[in-house]
């Protein structure tokens, strides 16, 4: 299964996409194996290590993919002569998620950073090497893998767009959420991807559930995480979602049952 999860900020992807790794990867290990989930933080707000449990130290001694200025010099064959260079547009990458993954609790964390110079459609080895990294995650590996995007989505192309089965766009409950979802189907839409599903987010009541359903429309609503205090709890401790509050558990359970039912995976 890949999955690529998107969403305005702080609306809870990261939520959704570390207590799913972790449901994920808890699941293969209790049949005997070895949990085989990778996840890929794509956003330039990278936090999805704390929420999977890693610790602050664990985070802080990981570089991201685009500040590694040696490998990407190395892969794109560049030599920092700077803006006209001429460098590859179609790099070895297999061997980075291995490499420079981390792995904790039966998940691979493996953090891309963003590109600080340029436009964020820029051409530039950086840009180049990080599209190349996702594109194999989604096209070559064989574990589960769930790419924590932001809603720009910069890091995938219409090739590897393509082939993710699904994106999943946390929606909370409110007129720029649902905004933010309807950009994102479309945008997928555009990049070949055929299933875009709605999962809701910081849900208080019944009224919440129902304005989502009327607002997403063509979409399909995988179903909603409810507004927890420990969550909060758990982010102000450093801690996994999915250690701290098993209403989340349960909640994000519901959504991947749907998401496998409806995907047949």
């Amino acid at each position: 299964m890949k999955i690529a999860i998107t969403g305005k900020g702080g609306v809870g992807k990261t939520t959704l996409a570390s207590t799913l790794a972790r449901i994920i990867a808890a699941e293969s290990i209790a049949s005997g194996g070895a949990g085989n989930v990778l996840c890929c933080d794509c956003d330039p707000d990278a936090n999805l290590g704390l929420a999977l449990g890693f610790s602050l130290s664990e985070m802080d001694a990981l570089t991201p993919i685009a500040q590694m200025s040696s490998l990407i010099a190395e892969r794109t064959g560049t030599t920092g002569g700077g803006y006209g260079e001429f460098f590859k547009i179609n790099p070895t990458v297999s061997d980075i998620p291995d490499r420079f993954a981390i792995e904790k609790n039966g998940v691979k964390l493996l953090v891309m950073g963003t590109v600080e110079k340029g436009g964020a459609g820029c051409v530039c080895p950086e840009s180049v090497l990080l599209k190349r990294v996702v594109s194999n995650l989604v096209l070559s590996r064989d574990e589960a893998v769930i790419l924590d995007m932001e809603a720009g989505l910069e890091h995938l192309g219409r090739g590897t767009a393509s082939f993710v089965d699904a994106f999943i766009v946390v929606t909370e409950p409110g007129s720029r959420s649902i905004q933010t979802f309807h950009a994102v189907q479309k945008l997928a839409k555009d990049l070949g991807v055929k299933r875009v599903f709605a999962a809701g987010s910081k849900i208080r009541n019944e009224d919440d559930t129902r304005f989502l359903l009327e607002n997403i429309r063509g979409g399909e609503y995988l179903g909603g995480i409810a507004w927890s205090d420990g969550i909060i709890e758990a982010d102000k401790r450093g801690v996994s979602p999915y250690d701290a509050d098993e209403n989340v558990k349960n909640d994000v359970l519901q959504i991947r049952n749907k998401l496998s039912e409806l995907l047949g995976k």
